[in-house]
């Protein structure tokens, strides 16, 4: 089933389909069942639900009224259940008119795909307000009843999935498909804390031990898993399944079933183009197993089983059972299952070899011849980065060096000028000092003959006098 020893991983469409034959994709969760059929397998008789809408084939099912009394006496704690989250033992009868159906219809209809808000004004509207309540009224109860065991809380939220949806019956099935989105949604965004991981199931215990077998085949590599890869004549600048693993990575995130079921989409589609440009063609499911193999095993994504087994439980049917989130699902579950099982002969690995590897003692050559060349590119490019180093710090010191010499120059010039214009005030200052000395001497001499005039003048008055 799990291998071929030219294609690597393979997995029928048969072998994804449920074994009830019923058209509806199967899980290894559910032993190879769809959860509806796992359903009717696993829940006892007494709890078989009457349901009241068509059949694939298009014909009701319908039971006696022997029949139907004698499921109520035997699954009379469902119905216990039901009348805490309705108030009857049947889902409630609608008595809004004809006009307010059609308003609401055509409401419902006006919805835009994935417009949550939308739906939850629409909620809140008077003609929505009876199916309002009954929400309010079964999340109540679900905290309330929040310590029963797991799968018991997962049959509530089932049961009241399909009496909500018997609401809309008249209403298209996509209409009827887009409700049913929105009000997982709104229940189940509540409900996680409370249901997500229960204390009542190992849940942790696996996600453990599958995140150490994971942690484990760290080793495997895509040549092993036969997935297709680029050459090394193109250029690298990442895994190409890095969006993928990414993506995978962000479900644990994620609160309704929902939108962990559309990170699988998107992870699966990152994965088909991968693989096309890997190959330069249309990848098929063969690879794309291959490739969603190797996915898991590079993310080791957080709680994988835990978030596995919440779309499980609360999922809405019609999301795991059919359509792309269906399939895609579905081999993720596939791979999963592989991963848990690996041995050497899914590899193309004798059991010695295979040990070998578990045991770290060895490494794939592909890592091998990989690790040798990445290791061998990166001394070429710190070759290259050490010559142009060096060329950088021999440049920088000829750019020194002339600034060394130019700063010199400068200083020279500077000196040269500083002494010239000391010379010139030195001049200055001694012709000042010569000049200031001319003057002093005339200074004299004008004194001196003006005091021989004065004695001059003196001794002629006295000879006057004499006289």
């Amino acid at each position: 089933m799990w291998t071929d020893k030219q294609r690597g991983i393979r997995v029928s469409q048969e072998e994804l389909l449920c074994k009830n034959s019923c058209g509806y994709y199967g899980n290894p969760a559910w032993q190879g069942f769809c959860s509806k059929c796992w359903r009717e397998r696993t829940r006892p008789s007494g709890e078989q639900r009457h349901n009241t809408r068509s059949s694939k084939d298009g014909t009701p099912v319908t039971f006696s009224k022997f029949e139907e009394k004698k499921n109520m006496e035997k699954g009379r704690r469902i119905y216990t259940m039901r009348r805490l989250f309705w108030g009857s033992p049947s889902p409630p009868k609608r008595e809004e008119s004809s006009e307010c159906q059609s308003n609401a219809l055509k409401a419902y209809q006006s919805l835009e795909p994935g417009d949550f808000t939308g739906f939850l004004k629409l909620l809140r509207s008077p003609p929505s307000q009876r199916l309002q309540s009954r929400c309010t009224a079964f999340l109540n109860t679900m905290e309330a009843y929040h310590h029963l065991p797991v799968q018991k809380q997962s049959d509530h939220v089932q049961d009241f999935y399909q009496s909500f949806a018997e609401y809309f019956s008249d209403f298209p099935e996509a209409v009827v498909t887009q409700i049913m989105e929105h009000v997982e949604k709104l229940i189940m965004t509540r409900l996680h804390k409370w249901v997500f991981c229960h204390d009542s199931c190992d849940d942790e215990q696996k996600d453990l031990s599958l995140q150490k077998r994971i942690r484990s085949l760290n080793w495997v590599t895509p040549q092993m898993l036969s997935v297709p890869f680029p050459d090394k004549n193109t250029a690298v600048t990442g895994d190409p399944f890095l969006p993928a693993i990414t993506t995978i990575i962000e479900m644990d995130a994620k609160r309704a079933p929902q939108d962990k079921l559309t990170c699988v989409t998107k992870c699966s589609q990152h994965v088909f183009e991968a693989l096309s440009a890997s190959r330069h063609e249309p990848a098929n499911a063969d690879d794309f197993l291959s490739g969603l193999v190797y996915v898991v095993l590079k993310a080791n994504p957080p709680r994988l089983h835990s978030n596995m087994q919440y779309v499980i439980r609360f999922g809405l049917p019609h999301s795991l059972m059919a359509g792309e989130s269906g399939y895609y699902f579905t081999n993720l579950s596939c791979a999963v299952a592989f991963i848990e099982k690996l041995d050497g002969p899914a590899l193309n690995l004798s059991p010695e070899e295979f040990d070998s590897y578990m045991l770290h003692h060895r490494a794939p050559p592909h890592e091998r011849q990989q690790t040798t060349n990445d290791t061998q590119q990166l001394l070429e490019e710190l070759k290259g980065r050490q010559e142009k180093l060096n060329q950088g710090v021999g440049a920088l010191n000829v750019q020194l060096q002339k600034w060394v010499e130019a700063v010199h120059s400068q200083l020279d010039e500077a000196t040269a000028q500083f002494f010239e214009v000391q010379k010139e005030v030195s001049a200055q200052a001694k012709l000042l000092q010569s000049f200031s000395t001319s003057s002093l001497e005339a200074q004299g001499d004008d004194v001196k003959d003006q005091k021989m005039l004065l004695l001059m003048d003196q001794n002629a008055g006295a000879k006057d006098t004499d006289c």
